[in-house]
């Protein structure tokens, strides 16, 4: 437990040191002027992209600028190369002290959304939201609870334009981005919403029904092996549920987080879930067995959700 809360007080540090980099990525350069004025210089600032854009004539004021920019950066970037230093040390004592219980995949997937910037589009549903739970408790559920195969990313409709702006900034279809985890990766023919790899891993993308104004059926991009996304009854419900996100360990020590659902819902989600008739009967005692297991946890280790 020391071991890791002291993994997870580092990562949430090179979170906030990732962020505080990203508002100093590119440069600045002094340009000098064109022919007519020789002698003028001109600061440029450059994006990651490559592009341009003047900021002035040299003046006081732009070379405080000019000053101020360079240590931001040259202090950015020193305290992200410590802190991912720290990171690689904390990765080798979780595994060393088997910290971490997630499979590697899980954490693999959720770090390349986070890297590409699409982690804030999806929410982890279904039992893998488990480990994020005991994570932030402090506990572990029983193997029989958390056992799958698959993991449910829940996407949101609604915000489409602003998913769709951010895959074209990574040059790459959500597929793509998978096999950047695993080229094994393939979407299933017989079920365009899923992505199975060579060890019969499967990705699900769900989403809400569909209402008026949304799409249907829907590719993630214009890529035409890219997933669909399959509706899903009461997704809406998740969707408007609070939001909860938890730093999780995989086996061999590497750190993510998870972003899920707030655990009341999950817990009201998985009990309706269980009383579905037309549902295989050992998934509905999975479904009750979860809900469960959720709520005593949030009742005995998670107070502050379980008086509402």
């Amino acid at each position: 437990m020391r071991q890791y809360i002291d993994a997870v007080a580092t990562f949430e540090a090179h979170e906030e040191a990732q962020a505080e980099a990203a508002q100093v990525r590119g440069g600045m350069y002094w340009h000098k002027g064109p022919a007519s004025a020789p002698d003028e210089t001109y600061l440029v600032r450059t994006s990651a992209s490559g592009s341009e854009k003047s900021l002035g004539p040299r003046s006081p004021e732009t070379e405080a600028l000019y000053k101020s920019f360079q240590q931001r950066k040259a202090l950015a970037e020193e305290r992200l190369a410590g802190l991912k230093a720290a990171l690689a040390k904390h990765k080798r004592m979780n595994r060393a002290l088997r910290v971490g219980r997630v499979a590697p995949l899980i954490v693999e997937i959720l770090n390349r959304l986070a890297a590409t910037n699409l982690s804030d589009h999806f929410r982890v549903v279904g039992t893998h939201a488990l480990y994020a739970y005991e994570s932030a408790a402090g506990v572990t559920f029983e193997d029989d609870a958390v056992a799958t195969r698959d993991i449910d990313l829940l996407w949101d409709v609604r915000k489409r334009m602003a998913f769709a702006t951010a895959l074209k900034r990574v040059d790459s279809s959500m597929l793509g981005v998978l096999r950047k985890v695993d080229p094994t990766f393939r979407i299933r023919n017989s079920q365009t919403y899923t992505a199975v790899n060579k060890d019969g891993f499967e990705v699900d993308i769900i989403r809400r029904e569909q209402v008026a104004g949304d799409p249907h059926p829907l590719q993630l991009s214009d890529d035409e092996e890219d997933f669909g996304v399959a509706q899903a009854p009461r997704a809406q419900e998740l969707l408007d549920s609070p939001p909860f996100s938890a730093v999780i360990v995989a086996t061999n020590g590497d750190i993510a987080r998870m972003n899920t659902l707030d655990p009341r819902a999950f817990i009201r989600f998985k009990q309706w879930m269980s009383t579905l008739p037309e549902r295989e009967a050992l998934k509905r005692r999975r479904d009750a067995l979860q809900a469960k297991a959720v709520e005593e946890v949030l009742r005995e280790y998670l107070p502050h959700l379980a008086k509402d």
